[in-house]
Formats: structure tokens, C-alpha cells, sequence
């Protein structure tokens, strides 16, 4: 399998995994579960966040963050929006993307102020397995307020792809 093709699929993977994390997050009584609701939603938040600094890496521009979460935390609904966004802008500049391209090393600052430099493979694959580890520590908390968390991993999402075609 090329490069473009897999990272593609990873990111497929990622738009549907975080789709059905955020239906079900919307599904958490707000008044009963306050807290753990907020503490999912920061994570999330970080998720967001780190896609949005690596957005700014692959373009080779400055990104105006200065930790890896924001102050404030978004609402559930806005925060989906934007990741549903960041989601297809992801496939859209992994499609775009020559195969060659995803060995290409591109300098970065980390936003501790620390020189880094990864191909653009590389920093693509971080930001796919990047929000698998923080959507399960999501779906500890979902489980410890009752719900079921999604069952999200690639292989579920595979299979349904496989089932939905003709």
C-alpha cells in the first residue's frame, strides 16, 4: 500500500472515530454529569488544539499557540465543528500531496520553543494515533459516567467499510 493511500484511510478512520465520540458525548446528560463532561471536553480540546498547531507545521507557517490546550473550554458543539472541519482539511491535503511529498522533512518549532524537525509522514501519522490515545482516555470517562464507549478501534472501521460495499 503507498503512503498516500494509507494515511488517507488513517484519517478516514479518524474523521469516523471522532464522529462517533462526539454523538455519543451529546448524549451525556450535561446536569448529572458536569464534570466528567468538562474533563472529556478538555482532552478533546488538546486533540483539536495539537491538530491545529500541526496544520500550521505542514504549511511551514507560525501558529499562535503557546500551550497545548486553550484557556477556555468550547462548547461541545462548537469544539465538533471545528474538528469536523480539521478533519477534512486533513484528506483534503493528503489528497493533494504528491507520494514523494510524505518524505519530506519540514522544520518546525515544538511550542515549548524547541527546534523540530519530521517528514511530513511522519508529523501526518502523529496527529492520526495522537487522538487514538486521548479518545480512549475519553472513553474511560464516558464508561465511568455509564455509557458505553464507542467501540472505535481501526479494525471495527474497516469492517464496516468493507460491509457497506457493493
Amino acid at each position: 500500500m503507498h503512503t498516500k493511500k494509507l494515511l488517507l484511510s488513517l484519517f478516514e478512520y479518524k474523521a469516523w472515530a471522532n464522529t462517533e465520540l462526539y454523538q455519543l458525548m451529546a448524549s451525556v446528560p450535561a446536569d448529572t454529569y458536569a464534570r466528567e463532561l468538562h474533563d472529556a471536553i478538555r482532552i478533546l480540546n488538546h486533540i483539536h488544539v495539537v491538530d491545529q498547531i500541526f496544520v500550521a507545521n505542514l504549511q511551514g507557517q507560525r501558529h499562535a499557540f503557546t500551550s497545548l490546550n486553550t484557556k477556555e473550554t468550547p462548547a461541545l458543539a462548537d469544539l465538533q465543528q471545528g474538528v469536523q472541519e480539521l478533519d477534512l482539511w486533513y484528506k483534503t491535503y493528503i489528497t493533494a500531496q504528491s507520494e514523494d511529498s510524505f518524505a519530506e522533512n519540514i522544520h518546525f518549532t515544538f511550542v515549548d520553543g524547541k527546534p523540530g524537525c519530521m517528514s511530513c509522514g511522519e508529523m501526518l501519522l502523529h496527529v492520526a494515533t495522537h487522538g487514538n490515545y486521548h479518545r480512549g482516555a475519553v472513553g474511560r470517562i464516558l464508561f465511568q459516567t455509564g455509557t458505553q464507549p464507542p467501540r472505535d478501534t481501526l479494525t471495527v472501521y474497516l469492517s464496516q467499510q468493507a460491509a457497506a460495499q457493493p
